[in-house]
């Protein structure tokens, strides 16, 4: 069962929730603040939920969605949740590392191993 949004493509998969990115580019702040509502919403909506961000269709990612996607953390945290995120390209990858961000998510080379990891 998929669920769309504006810019999130959700995915039931048992019991995590896996979202897709339907814009290449999260750039523009309109746009990650919507970003950062819908996945709001799906957290508030499912609490103690399992979330799987795939980054597969995502091909440039701004520092502002990195903000949006540590406060998602917290929130995940925040209701006993889980998060992980997969299929980062190696360019958006370095983005993580040089920020340390690589070390704050759990991250994964495909949407499968991350399911696997649940």
């Amino acid at each position: 069962m998929a669920e769309q949004h504006p810019h999130l493509r959700v995915i039931q998969s048992e019991d995590v929730h896996i979202v897709e990115f339907a814009d290449r580019k999260i750039l523009e702040e309109p746009s990650i603040s919507e970003i950062g509502d819908e996945l709001a919403g799906l957290v508030e909506a499912n609490p103690g939920s399992k979330l799987l961000l795939s980054f597969k269709n995502v091909e440039h990612l701004s520092s502002a969605a990195l903000g949006t996607l540590i406060t998602l953390n917290k929130k995940v945290e925040g209701v006993e949740g889980r998060l992980k995120l997969a299929d980062i390209s190696p360019q958006i990858y370095e983005v993580f590392k040089i920020t340390r961000l690589n070390k704050l998510f759990e991250i994964h080379d495909s949407t499968q191993q991350a399911l696997d990891a649940f």
